[in-house]
């Protein structure tokens, strides 16, 4: 990250409440072919969330705290706030003194801006504006939020435009926060209805919604240099099993979640 900080766009995407199994299940299915064609050749790797829903595991990856390899450690980090002890820093650990990623990315001279989704990233509030807070550009509206059966369509036309609207010469760190997969999730499900409810299958016909937009966020990415991008859930969520419905618990279903990186090239 010491050779990327500087020389490249960042772009972190985190597709809000996917669940590790059903995105391997589609990826082996072959039913997300454009995540598939920039995926490392091993997939998703499978890992644990640092949180159990999205302003947690937010705040925590915004400290450096990305989802941990779901396997003995250790696991040297990306990147990291500096603090005395870390004992997940190395070499390659691009370290930091600001308290998270977007204040010291602008401070090595980024251009750093989220589009946000789920409602804590809204600014209808003190809470849903303290993620938002951390960027010098933010974006929500109602149409990015997870009741609109559109939604990455929209959060992918206002990335593109922040893309465009960077200068040149700057870099840029942009966080986008898809909210398709987060309940309600149903009407991605053709033939569902809302009396059906969401389900696993409703959850992987929302991802497969996600697969068939995303190669235009890509593509903008990738358009001005070199893009190291991230794609990761913050954490899963559960459809009755053992009993739990949702997420903000401890489950398997929650806690295990998919994660890739990899550089987009122009």
């Amino acid at each position: 990250m010491n050779e990327v900080v500087g020389t490249h766009d960042i772009l972190l995407v985190t597709l809000d409440t996917l669940r590790h199994d059903v995105a391997e299940r589609l990826l082996a299915e072959g039913r997300t072919p454009n995540l598939a064609a920039v995926l490392p050749d091993g997939g998703w790797e499978r890992r644990h969330a640092p949180a159990s829903f999205t302003y947690a595991s937010h705040l925590a990856m915004l400290a450096g705290f990305l989802p941990t390899p779901a396997e003995p450690g250790p696991h040297p980090r990306l990147f990291a706030a500096g603090f005395p002890g870390s004992a997940t820093t190395d070499g390659r650990t691009w370290t930091f003194d600001a308290p998270d990623l977007p204040t010291a990315l602008a401070e090595a001279g980024y251009h750093t801006a989220c589009v946000g989704g789920t409602g804590f990233f809204n600014r209808l509030s003190a809470l849903g504006s303290v993620l938002p807070d951390l960027f010098a550009e933010s974006h929500w509206e109602p149409a990015f939020g997870v009741a609109d059966p559109a939604s990455f369509e929209h959060q992918v036309a206002c990335a593109v435009e922040v893309v465009n609207t960077t200068p040149a010469d700057q870099p840029l760190f942009l966080l986008v926060n898809v909210s398709a997969l987060h309940q309600p999730n149903w009407f991605h499900l053709p033939g569902a209805t809302r009396e059906d409810g969401d389900s696993p299958a409703s959850h992987a016909a929302a991802l497969e919604y996600v697969d068939r937009h995303i190669p235009a966020l890509f593509d903008a990415a990738a358009a001005r240099r070199p893009c190291f991008t991230i794609v990761c859930s913050d954490h899963g969520t559960a459809y009755g099993e053992d009993g739990y419905t949702g997420h903000r618990l401890g489950h398997e279903t929650v806690w295990t979640v998919p994660y890739a990186h990899f550089t987009l090239r122009r």
